[in-house]
Parts: C-alpha cells; structure tokens; sequence
C-alpha cells in the first residue's frame, strides 16, 4: 500500500472532503446534508486600525488562525480584476470594485502573527501585459512595503503565467466537472497548505453576486483561457477577458484539456457559474474573507454602466466559501435560495445552488449560524440603494 501522498494527491483528497465527499453531477447532494459552517459578520465603517482588531474578532470566533496556519504556506488570491488604472468616479479602486489593499495587509499581518511561515499574493490580471504582480498592483496606488512589512515572508506572484517551474499543474475537478474535468493553472494554486480566497462584496452582471467563490475565476491564466491565449501553447504574454469561459467563442490552448461538450450552451449565464464551481471543486478554499466596507451595487467594474457606490460597513468571514456567500447574498438584501430569473440571477444559474448541489456547502439560511452581527441588524438591500449615503 502507498502510504506517502505527494502534494497534488493531497490536495485532491482535500477537494473530496471539501466537497463533502463529492459526488459525480448526476447524483447530487441534497440541501439537507450539503456540509455547513458558521459565518462571522461584523461592523466595520471604515479602513483603519480598527480592521486588524475587527478580523481578528472576527478569526477568534471561527476557531482562531493559528491551528489553520501555523508553519503552513498560505495562498491569498486577492480580488484585483479589471485595469489598474481604471477609477469609478474620481475614486480608489480599493474603496469601490477591487478588495481594499488594508484588508489584504490587515489579514497578512494577522496570518503572521498566527504563524504563518510563507504568505503569498496571487493574481491574474486581465487587463495588462506586465509581467509581475508587484508591478501592477503598483500601478494602482498600492504600496509593497504595506505588505511586505505587515509579516515576514510575503510574496507575490502573477498568476497568468508558470512562475519559475516553466509548467502550469492541473487541478482536476472531482466528480469529472460541469464544464472541464481539470483546469492547468499556475503551481501556486497547488504548492501551499492554506488557500485563502479574499474578496469584494458586490454584484456581478453575469453570475448576480462576487463572493468568495466566483473570485477563483481570476486564477484560470489569461495565457490559456485568454482571448489572446496561443492555440497550441500557453501565449507568453497575458491580457484580454476570458470570453471562452463566458461565451466558449473557442477551447482554450491545447496543452489543457477541451471543454468537456462543446455542444452545451454558449450562453454566459450558464457557463460562468458551472465554471465557478469546478474551480472552487478543484481548488477548495480553507478561508473566505469578504470586504463590504465600501463597495459597489450593480456590476463588479466601472464598464458596467449600472454601477454606483455604496457603503455597507461590514467584513464578512467564514471556513465554508457556500455559507459564506450565501450570509454574502443575504446582506445584500437576496435570496441565497433563489433561481435563475430571480434577483440577483435574473439571466443567470445561482452559483450557491450548483456549489450546493455537488456537496461543497450550504446555502440554506436555516442551517448557517452567524456569529457576531445579526443578517438582520446589517443588511443593505443593494438594488434600493442609488447612491453613496
């Protein structure tokens, strides 16, 4: 018998038990028996000295970081999409479409406090051809020593490309996928202990929501599932959507594997959230941190017209990325039970429903206890609101 399990075997024996010992598409979980986990909810107004205390709050009641983190490598994938020199209305990115860069310090400065020996940033831009994280994060305002003086051994690295390995790892989805059987990705996806998905709050025109979970569709490289991605290999430079994960315009580079039926819908509604599930399968998440202290209602990026700002004053927190997004939806003032045709899913399949369905977590309301602030006490009903109070 094997008894040694080299890192990928680990990992994929941990996307099982994320997803509660996930089941092929054809039998799914019921709502019932989809694992559940608490969420922690809390006030939180503005970005300052008060955020590290207010996570840190927020880790105690989850069963704190250390026994999570200590001595481990922790993958951030922070929620940086669109340009880096893109504003909405004169304002930072941070304050309206991207996660704000004194969350990221605030939970990399708490991480390693709790031990973590190795903390990694990881990114995919889409709108720019530099070749370095640092560089584009940069480009936006934000200042490296923020996070690099914040804990000792922090990196960054870009993840539309290899890294210093020269070759993409596939992660493949238990079960055998909605839309792909396994996604070739960056090794920094693969190569850490902790995965730590750290998000928005906000809408989103085609899947209804950003959380937790549909922010791993930035780790899928732009050099494979890009619009300029190479046909026979990985392009050597990033940028361009990844309109073949919203529309399947065409199959991504032909080192990684074809989409499992090119005959099922086009239609990105129906692709965008079954591919947010794969990779969530593929790639589970061991902390979910959401950042609603300053947002945007209406779409997740300025090229949405609908969008406009809102402050809900909230950090959202939790193990399950499900019962997270669903506490997510629910402070937004939606139903996390709701379908497709239904606010916020009205061209869309709820996320939260096909994650459930495969066993990944719940999104039933009933069954999540949430700790520290009441749904009730901080809600904010994100198609009420017009603009920033």
């Amino acid at each position: 018998m094997k008894m040694n399990l080299n890192r990928r075997e680990l990992i994929q024996g941990l996307s099982a038990a994320a997803a509660g010992l996930y089941l092929a598409p054809t039998r799914l979980i019921a709502t019932t028996t989809a694992p559940t986990a608490p969420v922690a909810v809390a006030r939180c107004s503005t970005y300052g000295p008060a955020m590290v205390t207010t996570l840190a709050a927020m880790f105690d009641q989850l069963g704190g970081l250390r026994k999570l983190v200590s001595g481990k490598t922790v993958a951030i994938k922070i929620n940086v999409t669109g340009s880096s020199t893109q504003r909405f209305n004169g304002m930072a990115q941070g304050q309206t479409y991207w996660v704000h860069p004194q969350v990221v310090s605030a939970t990399v400065h708490l991480l390693g406090q709790a031990g973590a020996r190795r903390i990694r940033l990881l990114e995919s831009p889409t709108s720019s051809r530099v070749h370095t994280l640092e560089e584009f994060i940069s480009q936006a305002g934000w200042q490296l020593s923020d996070f690099t003086s914040a804990a000792s051994g922090v990196e960054f690295e870009n993840t539309n490309f290899a890294g210093p390995s020269k070759k993409y790892t596939r992660l493949w989805v238990p079960g055998g996928g909605l839309l792909f059987k396994a996604y070739d990705l960056n090794r920094s996806y693969e190569d850490c202990d902790v995965f730590v998905s750290l998000a928005k709050l906000k809408e989103h025109s085609t899947a209804g929501l950003t959380g937790a979970m549909k922010n791993l569709f930035g780790i899928t490289p732009t050099t494979i599932y890009g619009q300029g991605a190479g046909v026979d290999e990985p392009s050597q430079e990033a940028g361009g959507g990844r309109s073949m994960l919203h529309n399947g315009d065409r199959q991504p580079s032909r080192t990684a594997l074809p989409e499992l039926d090119p005959q099922s819908p086009r239609d990105p509604g129906h692709r965008v959230p079954r591919v947010t599930v794969d990779l969530v399968a593929a790639r589970p998440i061991h902390l979910s941190i959401i950042d609603g202290v300053e947002t945007v209602a209406g779409g997740e990026g300025p090229w949405v017209k609908q969008m406009r700002a809102v402050p809900p004053g909230l950090l959202i927190a939790g193990t399950n990325c499900v019962t997270t997004d669903a506490v997510c939806a629910a402070l937004m003032g939606f139903d996390p039970m709701a379908d497709r045709g239904t606010v916020p899913f009205e061209n869309c399949d709820n996320t939260l429903r096909l994650a459930e369905e495969r066993g990944i977590g719940t999104r039933d309301l009933k069954r999540i206890e949430v700790l520290g602030l009441p749904i009730a006490k901080g809600r904010i009903e994100f198609r009420k609101v017009q603009k920033y109070a």
